[in-house]
């Protein structure tokens, strides 16, 4: 959501656009692209004085990581570092901030990268605590926040990277999305809930924001009201993933977003949610769909009416016009360029390209260009060149996507060939985004404290693999593989057709890293379904290897035009299972298996090193 010719206004001299929890004498904001959260000043201040007095032993951890984790700044598993992570509100990113990336990357990152999460966000890891404040100054010159990316908040509020531009949508539910993140940042009612709480918005039924999945899902929805058409929500409480995988049932099929009712409703949800203190005894399992399974939706749906009815809502002021983000993508796209390379014919890897990568907006003679993101990762030199791409392109008009890949909008069809040359110069033009190879996984091990494998380093053995089979195979690319670090879930791993999770084998007093594979789950065309666990414990090591085996086991026994889940339904989990079972063997340690124990990129012998998380403090 950019526009590199429109600069916002400086946070540290300006006084600061927005509200700090309630809608009592709202401010008009500036919808300014990629200026969604208010920034303020104060709490960088806040922060450092209360990071000097953790450092000087004068305030005990557990108290501090509370107030760290508001600032959205994460705990890793490597000492005396935090990871930041960057809240990116329906995925909306200008070139200003790709470039404030790569400048912030180039300068505190020790690996030289930032990750795009599966929520949107992007995370800049291995920060020392003193350094942090310096951070989060330096990005909020570009309208960047982390404000509540971490903690027992309102998370970053996700949305369809194609909202707006797609043809199948009744209405862009960006202006209210943005109007969802000013409303809830910073409001009293949702700081210390039992858990975090996460939102998506979607624009059509196909659901490419995967709203089952989250606390909070919201779907389009137009109703008429005395002769007129009026726009509201389909409002889905109470999905995730993690140790209890639900998909989100409906709480309301209709709720009216043009006079705020969407945002009074939430508000009810999040009064109840704050309100379970019995949740508050095992924060593992304080998540609002462990309330909602107990008693139901129907029970739920109860509270929320009861909720509707207190003495709060009267105190509310539900005006929605300062609260929503409106800009007009269109006034600000591209013109006719003339002048561009274009394909030769017969050019068989840019056709490849433009089938996979490229889609048609609803607004004629422009398309969308979806950049695949290996692993999520960024190098200061890639932010940079695609901060220019977009300029030059797209109108400064770009989204984060929650497949950890960016999408380009409002790219003139005549620019498409130039656009894919110029990505390939930066290593990022190769073909098949959401398709087989476009593979997802957590950070694991590489920085998170619960991670118990290494996931980044098996999506890429994972990506090779698959890469070096050469599927050509319509049906066989649109097999969507994940990976996550542990059982936790932070790369949707439960949704996947083929979906791993970290785990181990105990060999005597040795360890092996391993995963439990997962197959048959779903996330496109409006259907959310949770894969099977299969009854494997695979090396990992082994695993892609495993993943060949079910490929080809797919292409020769499936029926014609069989998808792979309909093959999952049709066979069963036994003969996956069985076509793995070799290889889910372990092996005694010796010089000949040692590898075997020895997780991908790494070099020591493994062993499971698994501290306390911060998801639940």
């Amino acid at each position: 959501m950019a526009s590199d010719s429109t600069h916002p206004r400086n946070p540290h001299t300006d006084a600061p656009s927005g509200r700090t929890g309630t809608l009592e004498n709202p401010e008009v904001h500036d919808n300014v692209p990629g200026n969604v959260i208010p920034i303020i000043e104060r709490e960088f201040d806040d922060f450092d004085t209360e990071a000097a007095k953790f450092l000087r032993g004068e305030t005990p951890e557990p108290e501090f990581i509370g107030f760290r984790l508001r600032q959205g700044v994460y705990g890793q598993r490597q000492p005396g570092v935090q990871m930041v992570r960057v809240k990116i509100p329906f995925g909306g990113i200008t070139p200003e901030q790709l470039d404030m990336f790569a400048d912030v990357v180039d300068e505190w990152a020790p690996l030289r990268k930032g990750h795009v999460t599966t929520r949107q966000c992007v995370q800049i890891h291995h920060i020392p605590l003193i350094d942090i404040t310096k951070l989060i100054r330096q990005i909020s010159d570009a309208g960047l926040s982390s404000r509540e990316g971490c903690g027992n908040t309102v998370r970053n509020v996700t949305g369809d990277p194609f909202a707006g531009v797609c043809d199948d949508e009744l209405f862009d539910p960006t202006p209210y999305a943005g109007a969802y993140v000013r409303y809830f940042v910073r409001n009293e009612v949702c700081q210390l809930m039992p858990r975090k709480f996460k939102t998506a918005f979607t624009a059509t039924d196909e659901d490419r924001a995967i709203t089952g999945i989250h606390d909070g899902g919201f779907i389009p929805r137009v109703r008429e009201i005395d002769g007129e058409q009026v726009r509201g929500f389909e409002i889905r409480i109470g999905g995730g993933t993690s140790i209890m995988p639900r998909v989100a049932p409906t709480l309301y099929d209709f709720v009216r977003a043009d006079n705020g009712d969407y945002l009074k409703v939430t508000e009810a949800v999040l009064r109840i949610f704050d309100r379970q203190d019995e949740l508050r005894k095992n924060r593992a399992r304080a998540r609002i769909k462990v309330l909602i399974d107990r008693i139901g939706m129907d029970a739920f749906r109860e509270l929320v009416e009861q909720e509707l009815r207190g003495d709060w809502v009267h105190a509310r002021n539900y005006d929605l016009e300062p609260l929503l983000f409106v800009h007009d993508e269109e006034a600000n796209a591209p013109g006719p360029q003339d002048g561009l390379p274009q394909a030769r014919a017969g050019d068989r890897v840019f056709a490849r390209f433009a089938a996979s990568n490229v889609l048609a907006q609803r607004q004629a003679g422009f398309s969308t260009v979806e950049i695949r993101i290996p692993r999520g990762d960024l190098t200061p030199e890639q932010f940079r060149g695609l901060a220019q791409i977009v300029r030059e392109f797209s109108g400064g008009y770009a989204r984060t996507t929650i497949q950890q890949n960016l999408v380009l909008r409002w790219v003139r069809d005549e620019a498409v060939y130039a656009v894919w040359e110029r990505l390939r110069a930066l290593e990022l033009g190769d073909a098949g985004a959401r398709e087989i190879t476009d593979v997802v996984s957590c950070p694991g091990t590489d920085s998170c404290k619960l991670g118990i494998t290494s996931s980044m380093g098996l999506n890429r053995a994972i990506q090779e693999h698959v890469d070096a089979m050469g599927i050509t195979d319509p049906l066989t690319r649109r097999i969507h593989i994940k990976m996550s670090g542990c059982p936790n879930g932070c790369s949707q791993h439960h949704i996947a057709n083929i979906g791993f999770y970290g785990a181990s084998i105990k060999l005597g007093e040795r360890q092996m890293p391993a995963y439990i594979p997962h197959v048959g789950g779903q996330y496109e065309g409006g259907q959310v379904r949770i894969g099977q666990r299969l009854k494997l414990r695979l090396p990992a090591k082994r695993v892609p290897e495993t993943v060949g085996r079910w490929i080809r086991f797919y292409e020769s026994e499936r029926h014609d035009d069989e998808e792979f889940n309909a093959f999952v339904d049709r066979v069963g989990s036994e003969p996956f299972e069985r076509l793995g079972a070799d290889l889910a063997l372990p092996a005694e340690f010796s010089d000949d298996t040692v590898s075997d124990f020895i997780d991908w990129n790494r070099t020591d012998i493994f062993q499971v090193q698994r501290g306390e998380g911060e998801c639940a403090v």
